[in-house]
């Protein structure tokens, strides 16, 4: 067995974590494949997080000996002719989220497995320059502990229902303009928070972000979400947490199932959210902060919510490497990976505002070749192969080629009243299609930068919101709609603590998914087809025996849906109210079917089913 490293004199380090990195070697590490199992938590159910964990080298934070890159930990799970590779990570004492520790001999590995049966596990544990962001290769120097471990664990059904993502199983792109979950084959729409970006910008997470003049201002307490904790929740190091689980709690609550963050925001507007032990280094993690984060995203998963990972914003989006696909950026991805993607429902967002527009920031601008690279990365070594998207602040088209690894699109617009969405949408959903991309294009931030969506108490109906955004890009076709909050008022994309200052837009936003979902309306199965009713600001989506006729509030035109003579079954929806009205059935002749509104100051959606 070679040595894995020169022997160094040993130091007693400090486990401040922003202190600066010790210059000294470590011990050198004698050791054999291990021969013990790995301690496995965790629900043995399939959809459910099983985690391994190994007695490896002890080490810190802050060693000269880069745990974070100069170890790389794989696991490769198999079944039958599946199999995940699947990257694990240093965990300090393994409890760091509870502990705020910042050393010692544990490394771990999330896996969610999609299969009953019995799954095999081969442990790769290498050693060397670099290596955790390194292609494998057979030839890598051992770490010896529990490089060559195999192992089997047995997974049973899962046992939830409901909400819960261990339910439905993992969500994913099928090639289709809708992601659908594998294990209950539902198809998703998806309204949420987009804001605040610098949700995880929270005073009960670890690190010294919180004094180190920074935007300092700008950390969260999230007090008013304190009354939304709920007995049996979360918490960690007594009682740190219930804030922003609480304002999860809410999201749920009000049937939302999506929300947004920052994972990294150096140089952004917020700078207080980021991975690393400070904020001018961009090798070493913070590992109790990470844990930390992974009791918010795990209670999502539980919550059915959808995590939306944007992992850039334009103003650091060449803050790693220059933009480049160099070791910060591929170590930066890997940890996200190895972290998190084990949960279920979510995508990683290359870039808020990504490319080079307008505006002037401190990073360089990444190029075409860099925005394809970083998806590629994704594809290459996300074993999960979830949704990846970017954000517009260059338009779309460089990245339309065939090579590109990108699923689909984060959509952003730039006018008050909303009126961009719905065109927006089916201009890129009309270019996905001649392209042969199938993407699933998602509203990420409609409407102006200044205002978006402003708090209840500036303007409770929100009515150009939900029909120029919300109904406006689901009948276009997207895939869904995250709220932004603009920055001109309080409550706003940086400042907002409190979810229930939109209140009212969170209830308008259910009775779409309400309208689409207790109609049980086959809505990936139809496209978007305006000109089938003679009025120009119908919205209609169309399938086989599926129709849908979305009617803005004063439109005083003729809404007649050209369908084939039959009988068809009708039922219309108070879209701002909720409301069902009761199910007709008519007979329709050659002129088609008259939709007349019975309160044109109301908008209204209308199910039309052709019975057979």
């Amino acid at each position: 067995m070679q040595l894995l490293f020169i022997l160094g004199l040993l130091v007693q380090l400090t486990s401040c974590k922003s202190q600066a990195i010790a210059s000294l070697d470590d011990a050198a590490i004698l050791n054999s494949p291990a021969t013990s199992t790995p301690n496995i938590t965790g629900e043995l159910r399939q959809w459910h997080k099983v985690t391994l964990s190994f007695d490896g080298p002890q080490t810190s934070e802050t060693n000269a000996v880069n745990p974070f890159l100069q170890y790389r930990l794989n696991v490769l799970f198999a079944k039958g002719d599946k199999s995940y590779l699947v990257p694990g990570y240093f965990s300090a004492d393994g409890k760091a989220g509870e502990s705020s520790g910042t050393e010692g001999n544990q490394w771990k590995v999330h896996f969610a497995p999609d299969e009953v049966g019995e799954w095999s596990y081969t442990v790769s544990f290498k050693t060397g320059k670099d290596i955790a962001v390194s292609i494998a290769d057979s030839n890598d120097e051992s770490a010896g502990y529990m490089d060559g471990m195999t192992g089997t664990i047995n997974i049973q059904s899962s046992n939830k229902s409901g909400r819960d993502l261990r339910a439905k199983g993992r969500l994913q792109y099928v090639e289709e303009p809708y992601l659908k979950f594998a294990g209950s084959g539902e198809y998703f729409i998806k309204v949420g928070a987009d804001a605040p970006e610098n949700l995880l910008a929270y005073q009960d997470f670890d690190g010294d972000f919180k004094t180190d003049g920074h935007k300092d201002n700008l950390v969260k307490s999230w007090e008013p979400h304190i009354k939304d904790w709920n007995a049996g929740d979360p918490t960690w190091q007594n009682g740190k947490g219930k804030g922003l689980i609480g304002a999860i709690n809410y999201l749920a609550s009000k049937g939302m199932n999506a929300f947004s963050f920052l994972p990294m925001n150096i140089a952004g507007d917020d700078k207080n959210v980021f991975p690393y032990i400070s904020y001018d280094i961009y090798d070493r993690m913070d590992v109790s902060k990470l844990d930390q984060w992974e009791v918010i995203f795990e209670h999502a998963d539980h919550l059915g919510l959808f995590l939306h990972f944007k992992t850039s914003e334009v103003e650091n989006q060449g803050l790693l490497d220059n933009g480049e696909l160099g070791v910060q950026r591929k170590l930066y991805y890997r940890e996200l990976i190895a972290r998190f993607g084990h949960h279920l429902a979510l995508n990683w967002n290359i870039g808020e505002e990504n490319g080079k527009w307008m505006k002037k920031h401190p990073t360089p601008y990444q190029t075409t070749t860099q925005r394809l690279a970083c998806a590629q990365y994704f594809y290459d070594h996300d074993p999960y192969r979830h949704h990846v998207v970017i954000h517009n602040g260059q338009p779309f088209y460089d990245i339309m080629g065939p090579d590109s690894k990108y699923t689909g699109l984060s959509v952003q617009t730039h006018k008050p009243d909303f009126s961009h969405v719905y065109d927006a949408v089916r201009k890129w959903r009309t270019l996905s299609d001649q392209h042969k991309l199938n993407w699933a294009i998602a509203v990420d931030e409609p409407g102006d930068a200044q205002f978006s969506v402003v708090p209840d108490n500036i303007n409770p109906d929100h009515d150009n919101a939900r029909q120029n955004a919300l109904w406006g890009a689901v009948m276009a076709g997207a895939w869904g709609v995250e709220w932004y909050f603009g920055y001109k008022h309080e409550h706003s994309d940086l400042s907002l603590q409190d979810f229930r200052s939109r209140d009212n837009m969170w209830t308008q936003s259910k009775y779409l998914l309400d309208f689409f979902l207790e109609q049980e309306i086959p809505f990936w199965t139809m496209t978007s087809q305006e000109k089938l009713t003679e009025s120009t600001t119908d919205y209609v989506l169309a399938g086989e025996d599926d129709y849908v006729v979305y009617m803005k509030m004063g439109d005083k035109s003729d809404h007649i849906l050209k369908v084939e003579s039959g009988r068809y079954e009708i039922v219309w929806y108070a879209a701002k109210k909720g409301a069902f009205s009761e199910v007709s059935s008519i007979a329709v002749g050659e002129k088609g079917l008259e939709l007349v509104p019975t309160d044109r100051s109301m908008d209204w959606a209308v199910h039309i089913k052709r019975l057979k």
